[in-house]
This record gives structure tokens, C-alpha cells and sequence, in this order.
């Protein structure tokens, strides 16, 4: 598994949970905290790497992935129509997984071009710009599958 996957499962994991536990609330929290630590993180933490490995992008630096999949669930639970069930917390989780992962690998247009953003700004932007498409998609998937 890709270092960037692994970078995005604890956000996952952890949404999963809590929307299985039924704690909406806190897990919007934990996304929140989730979110500001991973761009606190790269933006502080990111240039160093860069610098040490020459590398715009290097496979070390994942709290841009963290950062983007804890913005893939931010807003779920505030606009569920209904709470989840379990299962469908799980499913809503492992698709948005997937999705943020697929669209992050892809980058597709005008994501790429947030890549040439300096330093850390560059690595973060192309992540949260996926989260945001990534939640689009769960959130049509939530409506449309699940009515909620």
C-alpha cells in the first residue's frame, strides 16, 4: 500500500467508528482536529523535506493525505438528513476511502495545478481540493443509496 493510503486510513478509520458508535457530533470534532493538524503539520514540516529530498512531492510527507481525507468527512454528519446505521457508516467510510484516494492519485483537472503552489502550500492544496471532490461524491452516494 502506497505511503498516501496509509496517510489517509486513520481519518477513515476513525469516522467509521464514531459514525458506527453513533457520535455524530464527535466525529465531526475529531475530522476538525484531524484537519488542522494535518495542514498545521505539512505546511510547517513539509519544506524540510522537500529540501532534504529534492523531491516536490515526496512519498514521506502523508499529512497532506491526513489532512485531505479528514475534510472528505468533515461536513457528513451535519448534513445527514438522518442518522446513519452502522453499516452504512462503515460503507459511507470505505467509500469515501476510496474515492478521496482515487481522485488524490488521479489529480485530475484543475487539481494538478495546485501541486505548483510553494513548499508545503503546493503538497497540502492538491489534498484538500480531493477532499472536497471526494466529499461531493460521498455525500451524492449518502443522498442517493441511503436517503440521508
Amino acid at each position: 500500500m502506497a505511503p498516501g493510503s496509509w496517510g489517509s486510513l486513520p481519518p477513515a478509520l476513525l469516522f467509521g467508528l464514531l459514525m458506527y458508535a453513533g457520535v455524530p457530533a464527535a466525529a465531526t470534532a475529531v475530522m476538525a482536529v484531524m484537519l488542522v493538524v494535518g495542514c498545521a503539520a505539512c505546511v510547517l514540516y513539509a519544506p524540510a523535506s522537500i529540501t532534504a529530498k529534492g523531491d516536490d512531492d515526496p512519498g514521506e510527507v502523508v499529512m497532506d493525505e491526513f489532512a485531505g481525507q479528514a475534510l472528505t468527512f468533515l461536513i457528513l454528519p451535519l448534513v445527514a438528513t438522518r442518522g446513519l446505521c452502522g453499516w452504512e457508516s462503515i460503507v459511507l467510510a470505505g467509500l469515501g476511502f476510496l474515492a478521496f484516494r482515487a481522485i488524490d492519485i488521479a489529480k485530475p483537472w484543475p487539481i494538478r495545478k495546485l501541486e505548483r503552489l510553494p513548499a508545503g502550500w503546493g503538497i497540502l492544496a492538491d489534498d484538500l481540493a480531493a477532499g472536497i471532490c471526494s466529499a461531493i461524491f460521498v455525500l451524492i452516494v449518502m443522498k442517493l443509496l441511503v436517503g440521508a
